[in-house]
């Protein structure tokens, strides 16, 4: 059997040459834009004057300038431009539809009818176009909303809990801009074989819709005819929660696999109790439905040896098991506690932000074999490579002061 060499990284990162015009607010486009412009395409993200709704979204530094839009922006460049102008619009098409065999790929989640593919496809018949929206049928949405919709807070929270319980994390949001990375590359993989355009859409309510379906939680109410119940802390349909330790922290503890279950047994010095218990009840522990079935059982006897030692100590005894388990932090603890393991990780760096500061910042999670981490680049001031931007258009010293002067582009901070 032959292989092929291993080739050299491609400099620059494996997505040089392309460009992406992204004209979003909020997570889902944002995200979609950052992720292929830390793989190195060059991402221009679009805003009217004065930024978008997401551009002093909290979180906030001291100094009132957004975490939120620092975080999901990062590597990208800004152009800052008047949008509500025909003139405005004209020099964001003209930034997709003449920026050569790389360009041509916009991603957007605006709820208008600009930019369309149509009208972009009518002068560059080649124009990649993802739209990301709220349903399928183009009705709006939102992260909250849709999680609402299909269920999820309902089996969220303690058990025997009344009311739904949102949960802080945008995952359908996070899940819809990473879907959107991929359709772009899809499509321009796609372009490349027959040299045809495409225009897409990306629905958050179907991201929603079809991961709850994957993951069996519609066919378990459809076939099964099981109404799930909230569980809390503990895994449903296996033996997991969390437990408390003598010094008042909190581990979670997860025994998926029959391994990870006797080794859990064995380390807690408890294999003559769990036994015993097992014996009694009739059950199988090696199996995850008997686990799930008597899990308060089997978590009565595990929480006394948790609560009877304290963390430190516990780290230890479960570091050299199979078990999987994590102490729980608050944010706060994380960067206080973990800041050496955090600035040790290759993905994270130190950037220095305006009205920011320094403070560490990812790159891309993805590991390309053979290639250097590529140094985190921070996400851009609102409008600062309008003149840089201008200039790849091909316009004037004169022509750019004249737009700066008209307020159809952002002018330049002073200092």
């Amino acid at each position: 059997m032959v292989f092929a060499a291993e080739t050299a990284p491609l400099p620059g990162g494996p997505l040089a040459g392309l460009r992406i015009v992204e004209v979003s607010t909020f997570v889902a486009a944002p995200l979609g834009g950052m992720t292929l412009a830390r793989l190195g395409a060059d991402v221009v993200r679009v805003d009217p004057l004065g930024g978008a709704p997401d551009h002093s979204r909290w979180p906030l530094a001291p100094s009132g300038t957004s975490l939120y839009w620092a975080g999901l922006n990062k590597a990208k460049r800004s152009f800052c431009v008047d949008l509500r102008s025909d003139e405005g619009r004209e020099l964001v098409t003209r930034l997709i539809v003449d920026s050569g065999p790389g360009g041509g790929i916009v991603l957007t989640n605006s709820a208008g009818s600009w930019p369309a593919f149509e009208a972009l496809a009518e002068r560059r018949p080649d124009v990649i176009h993802l739209r990301i929206q709220g349903h399928h049928d183009g009705a709006p949405a939102v992260d909250y909303t849709v999680n609402a919709a299909l269920g999820f807070p309902m089996v969220t929270g303690p058990e025997g809990h009344a009311d739904p319980v949102n949960h802080v994390l945008p995952a359908w949001d996070v899940a819809c801009g990473l879907y959107a990375a991929i359709g772009i590359l899809g499509a321009e993989r796609g372009r490349r074989v027959t040299g045809r355009g495409q225009a897409m859409t990306v629905a958050l309510h179907d991201v929603a819709l079809a991961t709850a379906a994957d993951l069996g939680f519609l066919a378990e109410a459809e076939v099964a005819g099981v109404e799930r119940p909230r569980v809390g802390n503990h895994l449903y349909g296996g033996f997991a929660r969390d437990f408390a330790t003598r010094d008042g922290r909190r581990v979670m503890v997860v025994a998926l696999t029959s391994r990870h279950w006797r080794d859990l047994v064995a380390v807690t010095g408890l294999t003559g109790a769990v036994t015993a218990l097992e014996t009694a009840l009739g059950a199988d522990f090696s199996t995850e439905g008997d686990r799930f079935a008597y899990r308060e059982a089997l978590a009565a006897l595990l929480g006394g040896w948790f609560a009877g030692h304290d963390l430190a100590w516990l780290e230890d005894r479960l570091r050299g098991t199979s078990v999987l388990w994590s102490t729980y932090r608050t944010f706060t603890e994380l960067v206080r506690e973990q800041a050496g393991e955090l600035r040790a990780n290759p993905m994270m760096d130190v950037v220095e932000h305006p009205g920011i500061g320094r403070h560490l910042a990812p790159g891309s999670p993805i590991t390309l074999r053979g290639a250097e981490r590529r140094e985190v680049v921070r996400a851009p001031v609102l409008g600062e490579h309008n003149e840089e931007i201008l200039r790849d258009l091909g316009l004037r010293d004169d022509e750019i002061g004249d737009l700066y002067e008209r307020r159809i582009v952002s002018p330049p901070r002073s200092g």
